[in-house]
């Protein structure tokens, strides 16, 4: 049994000036509004001058330090080891479009990774696939030779695999595989969303240029995610409402936006934050493996080469690429530029995106909840993890 002692505890309704958190078997027991000096029986963490929140979720992440999941058999492990020293205890890996057999290699992976944790890396959620099924013209980064609609068997697109094969990498790997990121507008698409919902995926709005009522009709029929809002979807005119509209105006939907102050406004953060509020949108990262990455640094984003910017990642004729940016960062983004408070910040980077998923044993500060805890310093960066309980392996010495 541990306790954290003397911190300032960010629990979902309120912060407990220098309060403590008695840890038991990797969960939390209890939540005290004092210190503790010793107990019996109790290894006491000294914590005074820190703030502790909630291990943070990213349910979108493709990569960090030079690792893209799509890498290989042992790529999803090498980023959840990394994930810790940013605060990230949980995270969905998350794909670009790939052919079948690349895909099948990371749901393996996860599978495998998921029921065998090592103690010091985050653990890993059901993936993100930002997937084949989106629109071209809204490709961004995503590769075009791998884009497909949905298609009955038989129906051979141009290329090497075809649509319903992709379908079937996910089928045979069902319970891996929690986000699906669809172009409603596509062919098919409509079907196609209504096809995932009913297999239980969580089905997200995203590379896409559907009309308000294409995207309200999905949204209608289930879609009830929006992957990176304002990027790479139809956007709000006076007229045109957009998926962005759509998104905005439903109380179904939660909404992904990346938090890097570049890819969105941090004025359009914080209206899209009082349009639905911190509990339907959450901080993602949209990270690829040049995060955590000196400017300049090359790696991979799927097949693709990127480059890490001083502000983002790039493809090599200059497009944006996913990010650069860490959860740690976003956090920070939040409270001292959007000036949410801490507990709305908790909330967007941990609380909301592990409901979205349904992981009711993460992403609050509670009784009986695992211990999952990012420890903060006067200037928010990150002073230590603890994934279960158990402090990570790229814990900073605390005071």
């Amino acid at each position: 049994m541990i306790a954290l002692s003397g911190a300032d505890l960010v629990l979902p309704d309120r912060v407990v000036r220098g309060g403590s958190i008695v840890i038991d078997q990797g969960r939390i027991v209890a939540i005290e509004s004092r210190a503790i000096d010793s107990t019996a029986g109790v290894a006491v963490h000294h914590l005074a001058g820190h703030t502790i929140v909630p291990g943070f979720v990213d349910v979108h992440v493709h990569g960090i330090e030079g690792h893209d999941v799509l890498d290989g058999p042992g790529a999803v492990d090498e980023v959840a080891k990394r994930l810790p020293k940013y605060g990230v205890t949980a995270f969905c890996p998350t794909s670009v479009a790939c052919a079948p057999a690349r895909l099948t290699t990371l749901l393996t992976s996860v599978t495998r990774a998921r029921s065998a944790r090592p103690g010091t890396s985050a653990r890993v959620l059901p993936a993100h696939l930002e997937s084949n099924f989106i629109n071209p013209e809204w490709n961004g980064a995503q590769p075009m030779h791998c884009l497909r609609t949905y298609k009955p068997a038989g129906q051979r697109p141009e290329g090497d695999f075809a649509g319903h094969e992709i379908l079937l990498a996910i089928l045979s790997n069902r319970h891996s595989v929690g986000i699906i990121t669809v172009a409603p507008e596509i062919h098919g698409g409509l079907d196609l969303v209504r096809h995932l919902v009913m297999a239980g995926h969580r089905v997200s709005l995203g590379h896409t240029g559907a009309t308000y009522d294409i995207a309200h009709e999905a949204i209608t029929s289930g879609a009830h995610h929006a992957t990176h809002l304002f990027n790479r979807m139809s956007s709000i005119t006076s007229r045109s409402p957009g998926v962005a509209g759509a998104v905005l105006e439903s109380d179904a939907v939660a909404a992904e936006i990346i938090c890097d102050g570049h890819h969105v406004h941090p004025a359009l953060v914080a209206m899209a934050v009082r349009v639905k509020s911190a509990s339907r949108m959450m901080a993602i990262t949209d990270a690829t493996a040049a995060a955590g990455l000196p400017a300049g640094a090359r790696a991979k984003l799927g097949d693709q080469t990127i480059i890490a910017g001083e502000k983002t990642a790039v493809l090599e004729n200059g497009t944006i690429a996913g990010s650069i940016l860490t959860m740690d960062a976003a956090f920070r983004l939040l409270v001292k530029r959007i000036g949410l408070s801490l507990p709305d910040a908790a909330r967007m980077c941990a609380t909301t995106p592990a409901a979205a998923l349904k992981q009711s044993e993460i992403g609050a500060i509670a009784p009986e909840k695992w211990a999952d805890l990012a420890v903060l310093d006067r200037d928010l960066r990150i002073a230590g993890t603890y994934v279960g309980g158990e402090p990570s392996t790229v814990l900073i010495p605390l005071r």
